[in-house]
């Protein structure tokens, strides 16, 4: 394990790399510092060859939200929605084990990764009708598009807290589970193709504008030498092995 800053660190466990935030005392609050931290250690990661991530928090909190010590400034709000965005845009899957309170910034953090595993103590919430802040458009609809229209109105405008029970049911969250489980998945993913995995995630994340970019990337993926691979391996009877090339 390394430290990205001395708010992060960043495993290296074959082709994962997990992301721990690193601020129990303030129950990894995201300021200013960690924040460009994530957005570093998530490119760092993939630099490295990691070819899934996993994002979670250091202690009993996935991350309980913003620094309300020094959130208010543009700087602040630029390096958090840009690390936000871009872990949406990476090409490669990013899983959150949601290790206790995911609220305000700390669910639009899961939500900006792929998947999102939630222990028994997960909590999510966006209560900013408490404390007279507001998140971008991005969030809301996200929100409404994984848990539903009804869902993300009790919690946009009744600034409801759902738990883990309410988060598996509405699709906030994927699986129920630990960190080792995040991981799990996380070493499951990596088997598969990078590729055809960041065409999806394209496609799913990407914004109207993409269509060029969509159609390359689907053209791109049929031209793999990974395409070869598989056919290959199901004629041999044996796993595939997918390169990204």
């Amino acid at each position: 394990m390394t430290d990205v800053d001395d708010v992060l660190s960043l495993e290296h466990d074959g082709p994962v790399a997990v992301l721990v935030l690193r601020r129990p005392d303030r129950r990894n609050a995201l300021n200013l510092q960690l924040c460009r931290a994530i957005h570093g250690g998530v490119d760092e990661a993939i630099t490295a060859g990691a070819r899934a991530i996993v994002v979670t928090g250091e202690g009993s909190a996935f991350c309980s939200g913003a620094d309300l010590d020094g959130v208010y400034g543009g700087e602040f709000l630029d390096a958090l929605y840009g690390m936000l965005h871009h872990l949406a845009s990476v090409s490669v899957p990013i899983v959150a084990a949601v290790n206790g309170p995911a609220i305000g910034a700390g669910t639009q953090l899961a939500m900006a990764c792929d998947l999102r595993v939630a222990d028994a103590t997960a909590r999510f919430g966006v209560p900013t009708a408490r404390n007279g802040m507001a998140v971008d458009a991005w969030t809301i609809r996200t929100l409404e598009k994984l848990a539903g229209s009804g869902r993300a109105r009790q919690m946009m405008l009744g600034a409801e807290i759902i738990d883990q029970g309410q988060a598996l049911t509405c699709g906030l969250a994927d699986r129920a589970g630990t960190l080792d489980d995040a991981r799990a998945w996380a070493r499951e993913i990596a088997g598969f193709a990078p590729l055809t995995l960041a065409h999806n995630k394209l496609v799913l994340n990407g914004a109207p504008g993409d269509e060029d970019a969509v159609v390359q990337s689907f053209e791109r993926v049929w031209a793999s030498a990974d395409v070869r691979e598989a056919a290959a391996a199901r004629s041999e009877k044996r796993p595939p092995v997918f390169r990204g090339e």
